[in-house]
């Protein structure tokens, strides 16, 4: 598989990158994955992840590991966006169905299921 081309921003930005774990079922990865795919996730999570203002995310797999890496203005206040994103439309119900695939509780946040990664390296100047 081919690396992903990196979007450009302006500004300055940062990143998170967070962790998660699914459920060990391949019927069950394979419909989250769909469920993901730009034909089946709902427009309402989309277009919530944008009005937080997250710039990009991806989602990375390996088995039952899932990897987020968000890319968010300097300035990113991430309490404020994650209790925001919590109360914009479908997003609840979204979390409580993807708790079917993942290693977490229904009524769970995206903020309390993905855990925080610290980064620990990086090409240093």
């Amino acid at each position: 598989m081919q690396a992903a081309p990196v979007k450009k921003f302006p500004g300055e930005t940062k990143r998170y990158v967070r962790r998660l774990k699914l459920r060990d079922n391949p019927e069950l990865i394979s419909e989250y994955r769909l469920r993901h795919s730009q034909e089946k996730i709902w427009p309402e999570i989309i277009q919530g992840i944008r009005d937080v203002g997250i710039l990009e995310m991806e989602i990375f797999i390996l088995g039952t590991d899932l990897v987020m890496i968000m890319e968010v203005p300097a300035d990113f206040d991430w309490d404020k966006a994650m209790a925001r994103l919590a109360t914009l439309p479908r997003q609840q119900e979204w979390e409580d169905y993807m708790a079917l695939f993942q290693q977490s509780e229904p009524g769970s946040t995206a903020d309390r299921k993905w855990q925080t990664m610290d980064r620990m390296f990086h090409l240093y100047d």
